[in-house]
């Protein structure tokens, strides 16, 4: 089949959110390398890249909402893009010192966790919607890891991004919890 056939196939599965949410998954290595290469103003560069990235978060799920654009492949992607992300910037602010290992440990196997209840709790056929806890999570990752970026520049925030990322950490435990409890009381209640 022609280039033609398959670029046009593609462009009518993939709409604007889920463009957007690729585009995510594209930063995401162009932000490691940027905190991991040394030149002056990486945590601009590297603050730049996260926000745009962060804010494809935000815009591909009100979009694919608003204009009724909901897709099961957007589905699936947008929770491995912020996985993504998050988990390449955490790790990466590891390697830099910024960040204890074990609170990215913590963060990232509570995503690990509940992707993993999740899929266990689709194969029995029950649903776990994301609650505004996981939002709230989200945000608060946002916040400190723009934060630990800009501890490289300004090392006065050291305090103010640590706070925040226990923030994190706790938010990571009590949502996990969450998710938890309401997946083995859904599956108590059908048993």
């Amino acid at each position: 089949m022609s280039p033609y056939f398959w670029g046009r196939t593609l462009s009518l599965r993939l709409n604007l959110p889920n463009w957007l949410t690729l585009f995510r998954i594209f930063l995401v290595p162009f932000l490691v390398v940027d905190l991991l290469t040394k030149f002056d103003g990486r945590e601009f560069v590297g603050l730049g890249i996260f926000w745009l990235a962060a804010a494809t978060d935000f815009l591909d799920g009100y979009l694919a909402r608003r204009r009724g654009q909901v897709t099961r492949l957007g589905t699936l992607l947008d929770p491995i893009a912020d996985k993504l992300l998050i988990s390449a910037a955490f790790i990466s602010l590891v390697q830099l010192g910024l960040a204890p290992a074990w609170m990215v440990v913590v963060v990232v196997g509570r995503e690990f966790a509940v992707s993993g209840l999740r899929s266990i709790a689709a194969g029995r056929g029950i649903a776990i919607a994301a609650s505004p806890l996981g939002k709230f999570k989200m945000l608060s990752q946002i916040v400190a890891i723009s934060l630990l970026i800009f501890r490289f520049r300004f090392g006065e925030l050291a305090t103010v991004s640590t706070i925040a990322l226990w923030l994190v950490v706790i938010l990571a435990v009590i949502s996990a919890v969450d998710y938890f409890w309401r997946f083995w009381s859904r599956a108590l209640a059908e048993a």
